[in-house]
């Protein structure tokens, strides 16, 4: 991989209550991007979330930290009209910053079809989650709406931002990737899909152009490598505040780990450009929590974070990579 990269989370809010960020204190903001260029050894960050503010300002100190900066919007529930002002909003503070000599891609949205109002039936994320679980949709209904908009949006972007543009896409969304520059694909390796996994990665570089794993991940208790995406459905929320874990979890820091590696050498098997952990830190799952968490470092109940046995696992592999490259 030319890339290597994390997920860094300022905010995402969902219905009433507080966002996932909280607080968002500026300088520790600073603090965890230079830990994720300096100690973690990555090369790029993907900045999301729901507040522009909040975003532009994590880009700015990723730029300074040395950080390519894939600057990612991540709404929930807006319209499609709302959601085209957010991205044109975005892109112009992401031109800024490149025209300030930064790199950056510009992401149109994550998972659209799920977080976003007009694709699939259903006002609230919650509805449109159990529409898909009880298999009430086929995906080819949708296709052609979310293919038109991200034409649309991939159109409102360029308009406003010179710089590389891609989409972070469920993998059954099956994407038409002609406006972009780049394949983004949200991708996590769970027991139904350990076989076929390699497959689909490598099926990606068949649309002939560089593929960004945009999220891959593990939480963090036994078990969690065969859940993928679906591990953080242990824990029992009070609208926002988790309240306490189901079932009997037992934490495990390296099942994480060996996750994390083991899908790192399925990127290089299979020529994906860059890749994102999902993510570095999980600051709404404190403390006891953290099974939960696909972050790289555990928060504790004061905000304050340490690192985790992935954490030194990707910093290795990071290592090994910039010393075969000469960085």
């Amino acid at each position: 991989m030319t890339r290597r990269g994390i997920t860094y989370d300022t905010g995402f809010r969902h219905g009433a209550g507080p966002s996932t960020h909280e607080p968002y204190d500026h300088e520790a903001v600073r603090r965890d991007l230079r830990v994720i260029r300096e100690d973690l050894r990555c090369t790029a960050v993907r900045v999301t979330g729901g507040d522009p503010d909040r975003l532009e300002f994590a880009a700015r100190a990723a730029a300074d930290a040395g950080l390519e900066v894939w600057f990612s919007p991540f709404t929930s529930d807006l319209t499609t009209a709302e959601l085209l002002d957010f991205l044109g909003d975005c892109a112009e503070r992401a031109e800024r910053l490149r025209a300030g000599g930064a790199e950056v891609v510009m992401v149109t949205g994550a998972e659209l079809t799920l977080f976003t109002k007009g694709f699939l039936p259903g006002e609230t994320l919650e509805e449109r989650l159990a529409l898909l679980a009880r298999g009430g949709l086929r995906t080819e209904d949708v296709r052609p709406r979310l293919n038109a908009f991200l034409a649309e949006a991939a159109a409102v972007v360029r308009a406003r931002f010179a710089g590389r543009v891609t989409y972070a896409a469920l993998p059954s969304e099956q994407v038409d990737w002609a406006p972009f520059d780049l394949v983004g694909v949200d991708l996590y390796r769970s027991r139904e899909v350990a076989e076929v996994y390699p497959y689909a990665v490598q099926a990606l570089g068949t649309h002939g152009k560089p593929v960004a794993i945009t999220e891959f991940g593990c939480t963090t208790f036994r078990g969690a490598a065969d859940l993928g995406a679906r591990g953080m459905f242990i824990v029992d929320w009070d609208g926002a505040t988790p309240r306490a874990l189901k079932g009997d979890v037992v934490r495990d820091e390296q099942e994480q780990a060996r996750y994390l590696r083991e899908l790192l050498d399925v990127y290089e098997d299979n020529g994906v450009d860059t890749a994102f952990w999902c993510t570095f830190a999980s600051y709404n799952l404190p403390g006891r929590f953290d099974a939960a968490s696909y972050g790289l470092v555990r928060v504790d109940d004061d905000g304050t974070w340490e690192p985790k046995a992935a954490f030194a696992a990707y910093a290795k592999a990071n290592s090994a990579i910039a010393a075969s490259d000469g960085r």
